[in-house]
């Protein structure tokens, strides 16, 4: 059970560097500034890879001690999740800015080539 404390654990850690690694960029994204936008994607790309390696690992896990849990194993268990919780919302609020962003762009420059013509 402590196996799986840990990796919670360690994919709250990953969803953090996630949002933190959003963060940075749609402030880039708001200023026009995409030129950092492959590497965005291939560092998400990364840390995704990571969470499901995580989530794999977990299933495995929880398999073999579901039954063996403690009251404050269980506790911690629902901390866990709740932070995960947290974090997957505040992500999903900030993918929808992103593509806000990129959807922005999109429409100045399709603009632009209609001015052209």
């Amino acid at each position: 059970m402590l196996r799986i404390i840990e990796l919670l654990s360690q994919k709250n850690h990953y969803l953090e560097n996630f949002y933190s690694v959003n963060e940075g960029e749609i402030l880039n994204f708001a200023r026009n500034d995409f030129s950092g936008l492959e590497a965005f994607y291939q560092t998400r790309e990364k840390i995704l890879e990571t969470i499901r390696y995580i989530d794999a690992e977990i299933e495995k896990c929880t398999s073999e001690s579901e039954a063996t849990a403690t009251p404050e194993q269980k506790r911690e268990i629902s901390q866990s999740l709740a932070i995960k919780d947290e974090y997957v919302g505040r992500i999903l609020s900030q993918d929808l800015e992103v593509l806000a962003c990129i959807e922005a762009a999109k429409s100045g420059i399709i603009r632009e080539l209609q001015d052209i013509k």
